[in-house]
């Protein structure tokens, strides 16, 4: 008798669900793939809903009763769901106060859906949650859950302001997003299924469905930060680096066995030498440029200069001479240090100031480069620099470029936190990284 309830239940639940699914297709048909990613699945383990990056779950009683309230409620939780995929929230790596980071998921993804001017989707005005909406934009324009989760970690909030943003925002059950241990283990199919459909989303709102596009902006600004590019900054450092031949034993390529069989048969005459040179990857001359305008913090300064540090550091990173100039400017150049060493490069670090916030302005730094390139030191009949490889520019906001390629290479790190696309000249490298890609090498 329970099993034939509980079959006819859950039939019932599966109808809700999909009249629902149909329901947010026939107002947002941009998203037909990712409403359609999930199967269905009834569950005793939560008390509302939850899901994994492949099902959807949902307790028989609540989904009923949420239902007998209306059906904008089982439409705002199915899609609450939907976008902690979409988003990748379901994917990402946990946070270290795990409470705040459900809450900031939360809290991101209902900004997004009460921006939409969807009429199945509309719930009665809340003062409150666009009071919390609008003080969070005060500080972040994009509402990630990244964003919102490190203003709440560094506010040190009442525990009674925490329970109730809770219970403002709470929709769904958290408890089968997958750790990082699960994720090695199992592989990230789901995860690379949703980036694919996040990917193709955002191209469909910005070239065939414009007009829903301008009624989704929260959603599309959403999209554009998770579709943006992560990069590996060491790697990247490291395409930098000038590959050299040195006069070294290359242990890699030698084959013992040969050795010794050649020793043994003929005495002292092994059948293969070891190479004497190898290619190593040396930074010899370079140049770090720092945009110190009001709009770059020290804080990620610090953090950009530590992690640039520890890479160029490495035992395997410099010739035994370099010189690293260091460069602040503004709209013009503030200072120039220069490093020759691995102490040198600390000592700076450790006493390290912002010189300048005035405006951006990136050409007097390629002029000022540009000259050094030319001088010579007198004293030795060399010139400043042996062999320039490149130039990294370290940057937040937008500013003016040089109208022609100087000749070395040139990047452009921008550090921002909601991604907006930035212009370079052809010629520059444009590389953007979050704050948190900074924060997860360290």
């Amino acid at each position: 008798m329970f099993e034939e309830e509980l079959l006819e239940k859950t039939a019932v639940c599966t109808e809700i669900l999909q009249d629902a699914r149909n329901e947010l297709y026939l107002n947002m048909r941009f998203l037909d793939v990712a409403l359609n990613s999930l199967s269905l699945q009834p569950t005793f383990e939560v008390s509302d809903y939850a899901v994994d990056g492949a099902v959807f779950y949902y307790e028989i009683p609540h989904l009923i009763e949420q239902y007998k309230i209306g059906n904008v409620m089982v439409n705002r939780a199915y899609l609450h769901s939907v976008f902690h995929c979409l988003f990748a929230h379901v994917f990402k790596e946990k946070r270290e106060e795990k409470m705040l980071w459900d809450l900031a998921c939360d809290i991101a993804v209902e900004s997004v859906i009460d921006s939409l001017p969807v009429r199945c989707l509309r719930m009665p005005s809340r003062p409150y949650r666009r009071a919390v909406y609008n003080g969070l934009q005060e500080k972040i324009r994009v509402l990630t859950a990244e964003g919102i989760y490190k203003l709440l970690a560094e506010n040190d909030m009442d525990p009674r302001m925490i329970v109730r943003l809770v219970l403002e925002f709470h929709v769904d059950d958290h408890r089968y997003w997958k750790s990082d241990s699960e994720k090695k283990r199992n592989g990230m199919p789901n995860e690379n299924r949703w980036q694919d459909i996040r990917e193709k989303m955002e191209t469909e709102l910005s070239t065939f469905s414009k007009e829903a596009a301008e009624d989704s902006k929260g959603l599309c600004e959403q999209l554009a930060v998770e579709n943006r590019e992560r990069y590996d900054y060491r790697s990247f450092l490291k395409k930098f680096c000038v590959l050299k031949e040195e006069m070294q034993v290359d242990i890699d390529s030698f084959d013992y066995i040969f050795y010794h069989y050649g020793m043994e048969m003929y005495g002292n005459m092994p059948l293969i030498e070891p190479q004497e040179t190898k290619e190593v990857n040396r930074i010899e001359d370079f140049v770090i440029a720092i945009d110190t305008s009001m709009s770059c913090k020290r804080e990620l300064v610090q953090k950009f200069l530590e992690e640039t540090y520890s890479v160029l550091s490495q035992s395997e990173s410099f010739y035994r001479k370099f010189r690293v100039h260091i460069i602040q400017c503004d709209e013009r150049v503030q200072s120039d240090v220069v490093v020759t060493n691995a102490k040198e490069l600390q000592d700076y670090m450790d006493h390290f100031t912002i010189r300048g916030l005035g405006g951006t302005d990136f050409r007097p730094v390629f002029t000022y480069v540009n000259r050094l390139l030319e001088d010579f030191l007198w004293q030795t009949g060399r010139k400043k620099f042996t062999k320039l490889k490149g130039l990294l520019y370290f940057t937040d906001g937008y500013g003016r470029y040089p109208l022609k390629k100087p000749p070395y290479d040139t990047a452009f790190v921008f550090l921002k936190e909601d991604y907006l696309d930035v212009d370079v000249p052809p010629w520059a490298i444009k590389l953007i990284l979050g704050e948190e890609d900074l924060e997860e090498q360290q």
